[in-house]
């Protein structure tokens, strides 16, 4: 009796683990920090793979490490699964990837990873990163054949990576001056430090890249454009963290367009990329205004973001800009577990739309984009069925989306605050947009291509929008 009853325990467990420990996975990276803005395919931007290394199904009895499975691993991966990056373990080579094949067949099964949640039904998406099929089958066929080591001599050339960069090496980094320490515990509102860019000429850029120093309690960071003479943070002194007042966060906020996003950091996030000939402008004598949102972890520690830049060779024919629609005017009555939120922009002028990325907070459930043409016509092109807090995805579309001056961009958000949320901090009370992690936010965020020459104000005159720009900055209200 006693036997059996091992056999039922360890069967019962055998049944539990994997996917308690593919949770696990998923969400390591959750004391690491979180909230928003746009990125590109990690696979198309970081990584070189020689050429030849097609996917194919194989059997079981012929799969190997070296030769189909290291393949696999590189183009969709190593990205993150290496000394130096998010991901706890590395997938570099056969040693430090065995320990893990269990897990892996797992969480590709469940399609826990590559993450990525957009529902099929809507869009195509050029940074599409599930896992495709023959590759799935590779892993799956490695895994229940034993996880055979194979012959290295069968391995395609490694990778190559530029250490601490997935953009490769930049042509310019800032970094702040000095290194904020981050207390053990307690609150912090959000920190600023203005770094002048020290550009004599405009300057056109076609890749950036966040990196924290300290991902452990970096919420999230952006880096905004101060163009010359604007009074935003007027009083805060270069290279000198600095929490300014409500008033000086206000002050100038009127013009959107004077506060362009170029870099930003979240959790899960990959680095931004413009669409081929297009760029993000940063104007001579252009100031970089840095927000960082630190989170105590328990332990008193120090950090120093910096962020990467490569500039677009020449002159692109396409600006691209940073948009958001958003709606800070809501209250989640305690206990609901379906509360919806809207928000809308109407753009002023034509343009293109590349890409998209929601932002909520740990109550987000789901969340959706459409477009309403002038002519009444409308289409969804993204809905995200299950948002996560801890995977801030940028959805590139595969073909720009062609925007006529006075088409509507409708965002739909739900949010859970019921019990039935196990990410819920209190789900007693009600809740309202704010800050920090256990208040909420709803946030559609946008890319806009224009050309080049074009005058971006015409896309924030129309008079139908209600949308409040950056109401992170506007929250004291």
């Amino acid at each position: 009796m006693r036997t059996n009853q091992r056999w039922v325990l360890a069967g019962a467990i055998l049944l539990v683990l994997p996917p308690l420990i593919v949770a696990m996975l998923t969400m390591s990276h959750w004391s690491r920090a979180s909230s928003p803005s746009p990125v590109a395919d990690i696979a198309k931007i970081s990584v070189t793979i020689p050429p030849g290394n097609t996917a194919k199904a194989v059997n079981n009895s012929a799969v190997s490490f070296y030769k189909d499975v290291v393949p696999v691993l590189q183009r969709n991966c190593q990205g993150c699964h290496r000394p130096g990056e998010i991901a706890p373990m590395s997938f570099l080579d056969y040693k430090s990837t065995r320990p893990w094949a269990g897990l892996m067949k797992n969480a590709v099964l469940l399609r826990k990873m590559p993450p990525w949640f957009a529902d099929p039904r809507y869009g195509k998406f050029a940074n599409d990163r599930r896992l495709p099929e023959a590759d799935l089958k590779t892993l799956v066929a490695w895994v229940d054949a034993g996880a055979p080591e194979g012959n290295p001599k069968e391995a395609p050339a490694p990778a190559k990576w530029t250490a601490g960069w997935k953009i490769g090496k930049p042509d310019l980094v800032f970094e702040m001056p000095n290194a904020f320490n981050v207390p053990a515990s307690g609150i912090l509102e959000y920190q600023y430090v203005v770094i002048p860019t020290g550009f004599t000429e405009d300057r056109w850029v076609q890749m950036t890249e966040m990196r924290p120093g300290n991902p452990a309690v970096v919420h999230h960071a952006n880096a905004f454009l101060r163009p010359p003479g604007s009074q935003w943070m007027a009083d805060a002194r270069p290279g000198v963290v600095f929490l300014p007042s409500a008033a000086q966060s206000k002050s100038g906020i009127a013009g959107r367009d004077e506060y362009e996003l170029l870099a930003s950091y979240t959790p899960g996030m990959q680095p931004w990329m413009a669409r081929p000939g297009a760029a993000k402008l940063v104007k001579a004598g252009s100031d970089i205004v840095l927000e960082i949102h630190y989170t105590p972890n328990g332990t008193a520690t120090t950090d120093k973001t910096k962020f990467g830049l490569i500039f677009y060779k020449g002159q692109p024919e396409r600006r691209e800009l940073t948009m958001n629609t958003t709606n800070s005017d809501f209250e989640i009555p305690a206990g609901a577990p379906h509360y919806e939120v809207k928000s809308q922009y109407v753009l002023g002028s034509d343009s293109e739309l590349v890409g998209t990325m929601p932002h909520m907070h740990l109550r987000g459930k789901d969340f959706s984009y459409k477009v309403v043409y002038p002519t009444g016509e409308s289409s969804t092109l993204l809905y995200v069925p299950q948002y996560d807090f801890h995977w801030q995805l940028y959805y590139s579309f595969e073909k720009p989306v062609v925007m006529p001056k006075g088409t509507r961009i409708e965002c739909t958000a739900h949010f859970d605050n019921s019990p039935n949320n196990p990410m819920n901090p209190d789900p007693t009370k009600n809740v309202r947009w704010g800050q920090q992690s256990w208040d909420e936010m709803m946030i559609g965020w946008f890319d806009i291509s224009i050309p080049a020459k074009t005058d971006p104000g015409n896309l924030y005159r129309s008079q139908k929008s209600y949308n409040r720009f950056f109401s992170w900055l506007l929250w004291r209200r």
